[in-house]
């Protein structure tokens, strides 16, 4: 996967996770210190005597009613259909709740946008005697999104039975919203094609002048009935809470859904750790995970604005800013020679200690089935998860290393 191969090439020269002479503009996670406007970290947890023995395979009852309600509280107030702890499933962390979906899927046309989050290809592919991935691209000449009466033809055609996409996306940093994003369930809908929503970065939203948004952005909004329409949402407190560390992750969908992934739980992983649990009970307390999220969109929003700046007076494309996540999906087409080429510029910025993703990682291709994309070629993906000193420091010599081969 894109990020791990990353950091082993880093690691060749020297890197390793928490140098303080290095800057990660490759990092997937979040700064995880504290934050002016956030609630004080979380760094203790009282347990049950019952919590040093198994737990439920799809989670605690209280954790899992906890997840529904935040869900109604900030999507569902006008609804009558809200959910509750029997659609939701707790995993260790995002992939292993998607690893749970994949396995409980039959023989089923899978669709999925390209480029999208690495770990997809192999999710996927890992489950090619059941499953036909099939990819629908997007491309910089639509902004990296797909529109609804694509997307149902995409559905139409190739007689897709699910579709799995991050929405805000990873890497491009776009994010289908309000009339769009009612478009896609409908769509899915009528096709009867379930939507598989990975939404890590639901609360990284931003305005189109890269100001903080008022809220968070997901398809539990959209959702007519929750126990008709085939809607899975996956989230969980590894971004948006800044707590990657606990792996922390959960689905929330229809309740026969949920009762079917618990079942591949049960043999997959036997289900998450409790003390986690007890953990993200605190950190979804509505007055503290408002404050929280706010606060992030706050921090993030004015680290995405440095972001953009940084590499654009560089001469780097940023063509289509970021509505969401922490990522910048840059083109370095216009650089010179070699910086041009995503491959050597993320090789050329090792040699600064300066971590970066090439385009071509988020090529999702299964079993590659597909020609690679050559466009991708040109595209880098840079995060402004770390600290604005980090991001700081990683611009700098960014700029050095570009402006040394200017000067030879």
């Amino acid at each position: 996967m894109g990020v791990i191969w990353v950091v082993a090439e880093a690691k060749k020269m020297g890197y390793r996770l928490g140098h303080s002479d290095w800057a990660n503009l490759g990092q997937g996670q979040p700064e995880v210190g504290p934050v002016d406007g956030a609630p004080p970290r979380i760094n203790w947890v009282t347990l049950d005597l019952a919590d040093h023995a198994y737990g439920e395979v799809g989670g605690i009852p209280e954790l899992r009613d906890a997840i529904a309600q935040h869900y109604n509280r900030l999507y569902r107030s006008e609804y009558k259909s809200r959910y509750n702890k029997d659609n939701v499933s707790v995993a260790s962390g995002g992939r292993l709740v998607l690893s749970r979906i994949m396995a409980t899927l039959g023989n089923v046309r899978v669709g999925y946008q390209v480029p999208d989050y690495t770990a997809y290809e192999d999710l996927m592919g890992y489950h090619s005697d059941r499953l036909t991935p099939v990819a629908v691209p997007t491309s910089a000449k639509n902004g990296w999104v797909t529109s609804p009466t694509n997307l149902g033809k995409a559905m139409q055609k190739e007689k897709l039975q699910a579709f799995l996409m991050s929405n805000p996306c990873n890497p491009t940093g776009q994010v289908i919203r309000e009339a769009e994003l009612a478009g896609y369930l409908k769509v899915a809908g009528t096709k009867k094609c379930t939507m598989i929503m990975d939404e890590f970065y639901s609360h990284f939203i931003y305005d189109v002048e890269g100001k903080p948004a008022d809220g968070p952005v997901s398809a539990a909004h959209y959702v007519k009935e929750v126990e008709k329409d085939q809607v899975l949402i996956v989230d969980g407190l590894t971004k948006s809470f800044r707590y990657p560390g606990w792996r922390l992750g959960w689905v929330v969908g229809p309740s026969e859904i949920i009762e079917n992934i618990n079942r591949a739980a049960s043999a997959i992983d036997g289900g998450p750790s409790l003390p986690a649990q007890r953990l993200a009970m605190k950190a979804l307390e509505p007055e503290r995970a408002d404050q929280e999220n706010a606060a992030v969109r706050s921090l993030f929003a004015r680290k995405r604005n440095l972001m953009i700046e940084g590499l654009e007076a560089m001469g780097i494309l940023c063509e289509h800013p970021p509505q969401g996540t922490f990522y910048v999906w840059a083109d370095v087409s216009k650089l010179k020679k070699p910086f041009n080429d995503a491959e050597k510029f993320f090789q050329a910025a090792l040699g600064k200690k300066v971590l970066t993703v090439p385009g071509h990682l988020f090529d999702v291709n299964p079993g590659g089935a597909n020609p690679p994309r050559k466009e991708f070629k040109n595209w880098v993906r840079f995060s402004f998860g770390p600290t604005e000193a980090k991001i700081n420091m990683g611009l700098e010599r960014l700029t050095e290393m570009l402006e040394a081969e200017e000067e030879e």
